[in-house]
């Protein structure tokens, strides 16, 4: 993992060490953009579509296994950044066919079961490289940051 550290002020005066993470484990990004940014408590996972981390190309076939893709690259970001599914407290799902919705239901079940975390989910006209979906994560930990 690749992390670049810097300070943010913010409005209410005083600063926030702001961790732009980088996992060897995820596709790398296709745009000027991190994979996730720390802030604080805070990880906020950028949209993944479903790319290989191998290859970076993108993943074709079923649509089990892109949203399968997709959550596994999410989730090495996550734990390569010091969390856990558990920690995830929102997720946006963007979806090309909103008939896809309940196959995508019942895999994402198998990533965050009880841990349920709360969730949007749109139908999009279009997503980058014409993929079929897109999801992005916020995470929390109630540890305090130690430097």
């Amino acid at each position: 993992m690749h992390e670049r550290i810097t300070l943010v002020s913010y409005a209410g005066g005083g600063n926030v060490r702001k961790k732009m993470i980088c996992s060897d484990k995820a596709p790398a990004p296709v745009g000027p953009y991190s994979q996730a940014v720390r802030a604080g408590e805070f990880l906020f996972v950028s949209g993944q579509i479903p790319m290989s981390a191998q290859s970076g190309e993108i993943v074709t076939g079923s649509f089990d296994r892109q949203v399968r893709t997709v959550l596994d690259n999410i989730t090495v970001i996550i734990q390569d950044a010091g969390f856990t599914l558990d920690n995830v407290v929102k997720v946006t799902i963007f979806l090309a066919d909103m008939d896809r919705f309940a196959e995508l239901n019942a895999i994402y079940d198998e990533y965050f079961g009880e841990a349920r975390p709360a969730r949007s989910c749109v139908e999009v006209s279009r997503l980058p490289k014409g993929v079929p979906l897109e999801i992005e994560a916020i995470a929390m930990t109630h540890r305090r940051e130690t430097r």
